[in-house]
């Protein structure tokens, strides 16, 4: 059974910065695509950033510059580090891994986190 358990969500000022983490189990960890989403109130998922198993990136416009996914393949574990975040960054993030890079149709997700930021 696949599970995508993400942690270090929370209330955080504006300019300040957030890391999040999901550990992953079940799968292949190292030959997943590994991504995170969001979803804001009143709004759809969208993509945040995506990496590959070969460590290639991507990110949404809206983060490039100041959001930075890193995987671990040893821990089975990929991370979002986010800095100079912006009230409209405030979403539920998700973990998923799928088989394809940028992409909203992966396999399997997380929970989510809350994240908040103020103004």
């Amino acid at each position: 059974q696949v599970q995508l358990v993400e942690s270090g969500g929370g209330l955080v000022q504006a300019g300040g910065s957030l890391r999040l983490s999901c550990a992953a189990s079940g799968l292949t960890f190292s030959s997943y695509v590994m991504g995170w989403y969001r979803q804001a109130p009143g709004k759809e998922r969208e993509l945040v950033a995506t990496i590959s198993s070969r460590y290639s990136s991507y990110y949404a416009d809206a983060v490039r510059g100041r959001f930075t996914i890193i995987r671990d393949n040893a821990k089975n574990t990929v991370f979002l580090q986010m800095n100079s975040l912006k009230p409209e960054d405030t979403a539920i993030y998700y973990c998923a891994a799928g088989r394809t890079q940028a992409t909203m149709k992966m396999d399997y997700w997380g929970q989510g986190t809350q994240v908040t930021v103020s103004s």
